[in-house]
């Protein structure tokens, strides 16, 4: 039973999986044709929608090629145009070739036409200047020198008028300016004018004190002499002792040695060294003392002690009897008034003022003029260049650099041109101003002149019927000019040319 059951199940099995396996297959064919039919669809849509693309991509390419057959038919046709253009500019420009040179042809023909009546002309020109000359009796050079005399003469009198009446607009505006400020300065610096005066003589008690200083057989006085390096006059005049040197400090040396030597009563050689010696220490200390009272008073510090010792060496200086170092002194304080005034730098002007003589210490020592020796002692210390700058023109021989230069100039002139500042001889100052008259009077338009202000100024007056108002300033600037070559003086002279028209009536 258990058999049977099992062969029928297993019967049953082997049906069923043969149903089963005949119905997969089935259903394995009816998928594989509808597999089938999907592909050959897809196949044919692929095949239709290839067509419609390659007929798409045929009509681009058409209008691809057509677009570019046209472009190239235009830049052809521009191609055309632009060669026809430059054809045509060629064409022109053959043409303008022609015409420039056929100009340039006619230029050069007309050029050598006109060089070649140049030189006939120059030919013509020399014959007719010989000609003239021949007529005239005059060279080329005369009659242009005739010419220009007479074109002068003709314009003189409108060039004299604008001239003068510059001279005087702009001349009344510097007086009045000027006076301004000369007024304050003045007035700020009310100091003391009386200056110190070095003197070679040295009075002596008695007669008897003549003897002791010249010694036995001479020997004190020669024994002073080589001491100090002066010469002792001792029998010209009496009482009194001439002591005569070029040096002014030893001058002074000898003088101090000497009052003390008289004072003292013992005068022989031994104490005349003895004396000496304490009188070049007493010198050198009033040198030191008198240039650090000089910079101090002034206002200026951190100077070398060895350019305040030359610079109170001017202490024993003197300038027409006028004390340098007061003058300069004098001269400082008026530089920095004028400055003050003005708006200019007043510490340089001071300094230049200060130092503006300074050479005067040593001039006596090293060649040259005392601004040139003064120049090299400031750079040697270093003083700053607008100092020098400053103070190297009061003498008008180095060009004005700096406004301080005008005002020290100015300044200089101040100090030395007022009444007492400076004194001479009665014969130097007499035979100075007949010379500078002299001098004057040779000239044949001057009718007579007159010196005055100490020979600072000179008036020369002339006859206006010879003489216009442009021959006065020819006649001023060429006596200016024979003063300055034949005449020696110190500072400057103001020529001053008058002509003076006077007419007169009377009323009966």
């Amino acid at each position: 039973m258990d058999g049977s059951m099992i062969l029928a199940a297993l019967v049953s099995l082997a049906a069923g999986t043969g149903v089963g396996y005949v119905a997969r297959q089935k259903l394995a064919k009816n998928d594989i044709d509808a597999a089938e039919g999907k592909a050959n669809k897809i196949l044919s849509d692929a095949k239709t929608a290839s067509q419609e693309v390659v007929i798409e991509a045929k009509s681009k390419a058409t209008d691809v090629l057509e677009q570019a057959q046209k472009e190239v038919k235009d830049q052809k046709e521009e191609a055309r145009q632009a060669t026809e253009r430059v054809l045509k500019r060629e064409e022109a420009m053959d043409k303008r070739f022609d015409e420039v040179e056929r100009a340039r042809k006619a230029l050069e023909e007309k050029a050598l036409e006109v060089r070649t009546a140049r030189a006939d002309v120059d030919a013509l020109r020399d014959e007719e200047a010989k000609r003239l000359e021949k007529i005239a009796g005059l060279t080329h050079d005369q009659a242009k020198q005739a010419l220009l005399q007479l074109t002068e003469e003709q314009s003189r009198e409108t060039l004299s008028e604008r001239i003068a009446k510059l001279q005087r607009k702009e001349q009344d505006e510097w007086e009045k300016e000027s006076r301004n400020i000369m007024t304050q300065v003045i007035q700020k610096y009310s100091r003391s004018h009386a200056a110190e005066v070095m003197t070679s003589t040295l009075s002596i008690p008695s007669e008897d004190v003549n003897g002791k200083i010249i010694g036995k057989e001479g020997r004190n006085i020669r024994a002073l002499e080589r001491a100090t390096g002066v010469e002792l006059i001792v029998d010209e005049t009496p009482e009194s002792v001439v002591i005569s040197a070029f040096d002014p400090v030893r001058r002074e040396i000898a003088k101090i040695a000497l009052e003390k030597l008289i004072e003292d009563g013992r005068i022989h050689p031994a104490k005349i060294e003895e004396v000496v010696i304490w009188a070049e220490k007493e010198i050198d200390n009033r040198i030191r003392e008198a240039g650090e009272a000089a910079a101090y008073e002034v206002g200026i510090a951190g100077l070398d002690p060895k350019l305040l010792y030359i610079l109170g060496r001017l202490r024993y200086r003197t300038s027409f009897k006028q004390n340098v170092l007061l003058h300069s002194l004098e001269v400082s304080y008026l530089a920095g008034a004028i400055a003050a005034e003005i708006g200019g730098d007043v510490k340089n002007a001071r300094m230049a003022g200060l130092f503006h003589d300074i050479g005067k210490a040593v001039d006596h020592e090293v060649q040259g003029t005392h601004v040139e020796i003064g120049i090299k002692i400031l750079e040697k210390f270093g003083i700053d260049e607008k100092v020098v700058l400053g103070m190297r023109s009061h003498h008008d021989e180095y060009p004005y650099a700096t406004p301080e230069a005008y005002i020290v100039t100015a300044a200089d002139a101040l100090s030395a041109a007022r009444p007492g500042a400076r004194k001479d001889t009665v014969e130097n100052y007499i035979k100075r101003l007949e010379e500078l008259e002299t001098l004057i009077n040779g000239f044949e338009a001057v009718q007579k002149s007159y010196a005055i202000q100490a020979g600072r100024e000179v008036r020369v007056f002339v006859n206006p019927e010879n003489t216009d108002d442009y021959g006065a300033q020819k006649l001023a600037r060429e006596i200016a000019k024979k003063v300055e070559e034949e005449l020696k003086y110190p500072g400057e002279i103001k020529i001053n040319v008058l002509r003076e028209t006077r007419s007169i009536e009377y009323a009966r």
